[in-house]
């Protein structure tokens, strides 16, 4: 359970607790309901209060958020934590470990670890989700909420920076608009196309960060977050990223899964306000492939 304090301001005095939680708050209609039905939840200046009852400028709101989800299977793994409070933790995710459990592969995915983590330390069952979920073989910055209110604000919210490798003269900026579909509702592959009622828009941005012989470091940016967007867009270019045969990328030595690397994540914390940027250096084998023409 999250236990949060908020002190009325002047243009929330003399009005339903429902007007300063939804209002001032930008508390969700979820999390609002959860502390309808949990008796005893908010409290203003120690005395209970109720949605319809009013509270007053100055008073100390206390919140105490349940959380009643199911918590997932618990899998002991070791983690690499870039940073930690009450309201959220950021990895450094490996390559090779899917973020979250599916019904098919229930257990051993980024979610159980961190589940498993944060009820050995005392945290609550249900958390751990996944903000902005990274692809299996992408590694990097992937920021998880630890309770309701901070995936609440959080989804959505993080901007983030890759880093893919490709192969071939690629042009030092550009952006890839268009549309992307899955052709296959029984398999994650996607496609792109721009006359297809059922795909949706996807923009990618990127610049040229590195260049080794034939080999392309790119600094990516996408205004859209859908399933492979990164790799099917250069892969619809002709530029499919280093290691990712399912795009027709070419598996080397040192890298057989897409050359993908989530390298920066900013966006505003979901409880103090302040701007949050967290980095991951380039993982090893990228920068082993980056390496090896001269």
């Amino acid at each position: 359970m999250r236990v949060l304090e908020y002190n009325v301001p002047k243009e929330f005095s003399d009005r339903p607790l429902l007007h300063f939680l939804k209002g001032h708050l930008k508390l969700s209609t979820k999390i609002v309901q959860s502390l309808r039905h949990t008796e005893g939840s908010v409290t203003a200046n120690g005395r209970v209060v109720r949605m319809i009852d009013n509270v007053y400028k100055d008073e100390t709101v206390v919140i105490r958020i349940p959380e009643k989800s199911t918590p997932p299977l618990l899998c002991e793994m070791e983690l690499d934590i870039i940073f930690e409070d009450e309201d959220i933790l950021v990895l450094n995710k490996p390559a090779g470990i899917s973020a979250h459990p599916t019904r098919r592969h229930p257990n051993g995915t980024l979610a159980n670890g961190v589940a498993n983590y944060i009820i050995k330390n005392g945290g609550s069952e249900a958390a751990g989700r996944a903000i902005g979920r990274l692809d299996k073989g992408t590694s990097g910055v992937i920021v998880f909420a630890k309770n309701s209110l901070s995936a609440f604000r959080l989804n959505g919210k993080i901007e983030k920076t890759y880093y893919a490798l490709v192969k071939g003269d690629i042009a030092e900026t550009g952006t890839i608009d268009t549309p992307i579909y899955r052709p296959d509702p029984n398999k994650t592959l996607r496609a792109v196309s721009s006359t297809r009622e059922d795909a949706l828009p996807a923009t990618t941005h990127w610049q040229l960060e590195k260049r080794n012989g034939d080999r392309a470091l790119l600094k990516v940016n996408i205004e859209t977050g859908r399933t492979h967007q990164i790799r099917v867009h250069f892969a619809s270019i002709g530029f499919a990223l280093i290691g990712d045969d399912m795009y027709g990328g070419e598996v080397t030595e040192n890298l057989s899964r897409p050359g993908l690397h989530c390298g920066k994540a900013e966006f505003i914390h979901p409880t103090s306000g302040e701007k949050m940027i967290f980095h991951a250096e380039l993982a090893e084998d990228i920068t082993k492939e980056l390496g090896i023409r001269n």
